[in-house]
């Protein structure tokens, strides 16, 4: 996918550099206004080819299926960047569900998206005397200074969108940082408000540059929107996550004022930037179908709900957050057995009104039909 993505996204580049949608329409040929209209025709068919791939439903476990047995007893601490979020509740919830059927004792310690209190939450996570240590959001190189001390103790480490990519992150001590793959999240969204377009979006980028992981999403949106030759990349805001209640309403109002008609398309790298922006657009008269909004990343419940009924969001690139608990779970027995993590990354999935009452949204979250649940069990060896 990756490559089909890439290769549809550089397409009218490369029309551009060739000079087919440079001569005006009076001046061009007939062989060459064919040309044009093929090209456009021929990336946006490309792009919903990667679109509707996205939004398949679950396809069967390709994930592990062996590992060592349960390593029962541990104490774990897990240090969540803010509780609000509901990403990060999504899997602290699921961290719990397996947790209990590994036979873990868990604590949880709320940095509620301050500053100040991460690397206070580290300090007293350490201070619990935990086996193993979960960051769920957060910055692993921005918390490094009260991770070391985890290190010196030997205490294992994995964490959940603490980094731009997943996997073991470089220069830190996690072993293992669990999400999706941020970029080819950030060019589904992208490439599906350009879909949903017909190549004509006007678009707003909502990040937070505080997370590696937020500006590489915005970064990729941002090219993705600006290689669509017929798109226009309005503008890109910071607003710090932590803040998007007290920030978002004031944003949206200026955006509108700034831009008004031509605001059509509003991406995220967090649904819950939508949560503070959709009621100023309501109170603003606006219909429904003046505005989508499409987010990189984490299916809330209040985005499954407004995708439903319509209001607004048309889509988000639904992380399926328990599964992510669990996964969490089972890369932290490998290392308290002594293995290696798995470095596994779940596919890309797009969630729209189209397919949003299967894998768990009828729940209001995006739940894999997989089996991910009796598989860990069974690599576990756990009833």
């Amino acid at each position: 996918m990756r490559a089909l993505i890439l290769a549809c996204v550089c397409m009218p580049s490369v029309i551009a550099a060739q000079g087919l949608l440079t001569p005006p329409v009076s001046t061009a040929s007939s062989a060459s206004v064919t040309a044009i209209v093929a090209a456009a025709s021929n990336y946006l068919a490309e792009a919903k080819r990667v679109v509707d791939a996205a939004a398949q439903p679950a396809a069967p476990w390709n994930g592990p299926r062996n590992g060592p047995r349960a390593q029962p007893g541990k104490r774990v601490a897990i240090v969540a960047e803010d509780l609000r979020n509901g990403g990060i509740v999504g899997v602290v919830d699921g961290v719990l569900e397996a947790a209990k059927v590994i036979g873990w004792s868990v604590q949880i310690f709320d940095s509620s998206g301050t500053p100040d209190l991460r690397l206070k939450m580290l300090a007293n996570a350490l201070a619990s005397d935990p086996d193993g240590l979960i960051i769920v959001g957060g910055d692993a190189r921005a918390l490094l200074p009260g991770l070391r001390p985890f290190a010196e103790r030997s205490i294992p480490i994995v964490g959940w969108h603490v980094a731009a990519r997943a996997g073991p992150v470089p220069g830190t001590p996690v072993a293992m940082n669990v999400a999706t793959d941020p970029l080819e999240v950030a060019r589904v969204t992208a490439l599906a408000a350009i879909v949903q377009s017909g190549g004509h979006a006007g678009v707003v980028i909502f990040t937070d540059s505080n997370f590696r992981i937020a500006q590489g999403k915005a970064d990729e949106m941002a090219a993705v929107v600006r290689a669509c030759s017929g798109c226009t990349l309005l503008d890109v805001r910071d607003v710090a996550i932590s803040r998007s209640q007290e920030l978002m309403p004031g944003a949206t109002r200026a955006l509108l004022a700034r831009y008004g008609k031509r605001w059509t398309y509003a991406l995220a790298v967090n649904d819950i930037y939508f949560d503070y922006a959709a009621p100023v657009l309501t109170q603003a008269g606006m219909p429904n179908a003046a505005m989508a909004m499409l987010s990189a990343g984490d299916g809330s419940e209040s985005a499954f709900l407004r995708i439903r009924t319509g209001t607004f969001q048309t889509g988000t690139v639904a992380e399926p957050l328990n599964l992510h608990g669990w996964q969490l779970v089972d890369e932290m027995n490998r290392l308290f057995a002594g293995r290696g993590v798995t470095g596994y990354v779940f596919p890309v999935h797009l969630v729209t009104a189209d397919n949003i009452a299967a894998d768990g949204g009828d729940r209001l979250i995006y739940d894999p039909a997989n089996g991910y649940r009796d598989i860990y069990r069974r690599i576990w060896q756990r009833p």
